[in-house]
């Protein structure tokens, strides 16, 4: 277990901003931070970080948290692991109060399991590059490639033995089970014999593969023979930890990169992205032979809004790929395109020209995805009007995948320009193009609001006004971010009551009818007597999950009044800290008034049961009077307010 010494340190030194920001690309907009969600599809931020705070909360799917819940929720990991995720980020030495022993390994969810296998097969593979085997085999190989030893390193390159169970061995060595092995896909069973296990990856030189935040989640591996019965790569399974769709190869080590250049160049294989690296460019990544995926783009997409494809010198491979920049278009990002020379791709023309001359080419040869999907077909339509006629309408479908209306009438316009056909034909094909799309949404929302309806008739039919619980419960939420935000401020002069020694005062006797309420209130009273006003920080890093999470809820606001009325235009605005007084004295005639509206229901209730029943007059007329005197009680607190009866 990491020791308390660790964990405080690691609290003390993280900040929201610099570990969201490894993940996503930050907009500063008033005092907070905003992105869009890394843990839900969106194309418009309402995901906010307060640097103030040191939290973040995601308006759209609800998340929230501090520092250490986000790699937490993020990473799918443990408390445990984060704490070591945080403490090598800032360079924390962590301290164990106790080393772990193979038994109490079991006690790591599944998932931090499987990363610690992975990380022990990681350094496995890099190590056996200076055995013998490795030196001669796979460390030849990469020095062939032009691989410098920082490279190597960077990239974590390795070499698998060439045999049967060499991995194998040396993890139940060091405490890992058969099962985890198994689940990590690092060893196969044989078939017809299962309980005989056996290295899947074998005489092969190793590329591992690392998640957003550094830690290996699966391999790949290349053959060094010749030898046409077995396939050129082999790569790791789908598991709890590696899925291959949300994957990009190197994305850890370009992010950083991406992010400061606002540009990521895509390519397609391990090779052209170390490649890359050696000619000086880092803000690339490869989709490793796969056809580009919703998942990978919009994990581009959380660092930057331009990507480059790198395509390939053959013609007939580029055009059975293009499928691939329609995704990207439609996932928002802007797309230019690079083709390399006929045979040629990113890995052999780098080492082919030299870093400088590579990245020149890099430059000149870039072109908006207009101009490089028209050039790919000059030819063909040059000669051939009805062919000419199709890749308009491609070209066109293509423009009308682009969500943003101003780029799509620019990119019209230029593929007017370059298909020298008039721009009316051009808008008209898109506006037939997007009324189709239009009307396939319509038809799937109307499915869909069918299939809803059909699901309503089965569920009894719901108020649509709130109820008196609900009233007060929203009340009871108000007096609780009250407290929250102005628990130490007075009231009045600086020898005053503070606010929440006010609402904790007047609320005395009342029991929240919320139980998440009434435990924060609890909080309040506990600390309170102890003669401290326990501060955000304290709920923020409270242990209690709900607890926490409703609290961040309730001091996130959506919205911030801007700085430029009251600057630029001298309008002032008033806010409830004005005059915190009123607001609190307010807030308790609220929360009474709908309590005693709470009260009032219960008795009309006990009335109507009491009469339908039988029940005694004289009993009925108690009730009565209990039910009069509390009117009298609401009728004294709407004066207060200023409500108006009727």
């Amino acid at each position: 277990m990491i020791s308390k010494h660790t964990t405080d340190l690691v609290k003390d030194r993280v900040d929201i901003e610099e570990v969201v920001g490894d993940y996503v690309q930050l907009k500063k907009k008033g005092q907070n931070l905003w992105a869009c969600c890394p843990f839900h599809g969106e194309k418009t931020p309402s995901f906010s970080i307060s640097p103030a705070k040191q939290i973040y909360k995601c308006f759209g799917c609800g998340k929230a948290g501090d520092p250490i819940q986000f790699v937490m929720d993020i990473e799918g990991i443990g408390f445990q692991e984060a704490i070591r995720h945080l403490a090598g980020k800032y360079g924390i030495e962590v301290e164990e109060d106790e080393k772990l022993t193979p038994e109490q390994n079991q006690e790591h969810t599944e998932r931090e399991s499987l990363l610690i296998a992975m990380n022990f097969a990681k350094d496995f593979f890099v190590k056996n590059l200076q055995t013998e085997e490795g030196r001669s085999l796979g460390l030849s190989y990469f020095k062939e490639r032009g691989f410098t030893t920082q490279i190597i390193e960077k990239f974590d390159l390795g070499y698998a033995l060439n045999g049967w169970d060499h991995l194998l061995n040396e993890a139940k060595k060091s405490g890992f089970q058969e099962e985890i092995l198994l689940k990590a896909g690092l060893v196969l069973q044989k078939e017809g014999d299962p309980s005989r296990l056996y290295d899947r990856f074998r005489g092969r030189v190793t590329f591992t593969i690392r998640n957003i935040s550094g830690k290996p989640i699966a391999f790949g591996a290349r053959i060094l023979t010749k030898d046409k019965n077995q396939p050129k790569y082999i790569n790791s399974p789908e598991t709890p930890v590696y899925h291959k769709s949300d994957v990009l190869y190197g994305i850890f080590q370009a992010k950083k990169a991406i992010r400061d250049l606002d540009n990521c160049y895509l390519v397609e294989g391990y090779t052209d992205v170390i490649s890359m690296h050696l000619s000086g460019i880092e803000n690339v990544v490869a989709s490793s032979g796969t056809s580009l995926t919703d998942g990978q783009i919009k994990l581009i997409r959380r660092f930057t809004s331009h990507v480059t494809v790198l395509y390939d010198g053959d013609a007939a491979g580029i055009k059975a790929s293009l499928r691939g920049i329609d995704l990207l278009l439609e996932g928002g990002l802007n797309v230019k395109a690079v083709v390399f020379p006929e045979g040629e791709d990113p890995d052999s023309y780098s080492r082919k020209v030299g870093s400088q001359q590579f990245q020149d080419y890099l430059k000149e040869n870039s072109r908006d995805f207009i101009g490089f999907k028209i050039g790919l077909y000059k030819d063909e339509i040059a000669k051939d009007p009805i062919r000419k006629a199709e890749v308009i309408r491609e070209v066109v479908q293509s423009i009308g995948k682009i969500p943003d209306p101003i780029i799509r009438s620019v990119y019209a316009k230029e593929a007017s320009g370059l298909l020298q056909i008039e721009e009316e034909i051009i808008f008209a094909e898109l506006n037939k193009s997007l009324i189709k799309h239009q009307k396939e949404l319509y038809q799937k929302n109307k499915e869909e609001k069918e299939a809803d309806e059909k699901l309503e008739e089965l569920i009894p039919i719901k108020e649509q006004a709130l109820s008196v619980d609900d009233m007060l419960s929203l009340q009871e939420r108000e007096t609780i971010r009250l407290l929250l935000f102005y628990g130490v401020e007075k009231l009045g002069d600086e020898e005053g009551t503070n606010l929440s020694a006010y609402l904790l005062s007047e609320t005395e006797g009342i029991d929240f009818q919320t139980p998440l309420y009434q435990k924060i209130l609890a909080e309040f009273r506990k600390t309170l007597a102890k003669q401290e006003v326990p501060g955000i920080e304290f709920f923020t890093g409270h242990p209690d999950e709900e607890m926490k999470k409703e609290v961040i809820d309730l001091i996130t606001p959506r919205h911030e009044i801007s700085t430029h009325w009251h600057e630029r235009f001298q309008i002032f605005i008033t806010t409830e800290s004005d005059d915190l007084a009123s607001t609190a004295f307010k807030n308790v005639l609220r929360l009474k008034r709908r309590l005693v509206k709470k009260m009032l229901e219960e008795a009309k209730s006990k009335i109507k049961e009491g009469e339908e029943s039988g029940q005694d007059m004289e009993k009925i007329h108690e009730l009565l009077q209990v039910f009069m005197e509390l009117k009298k009680v609401q009728f004294e607190i709407d004066r207060e307010l200023g409500i108006v009866i009727g």
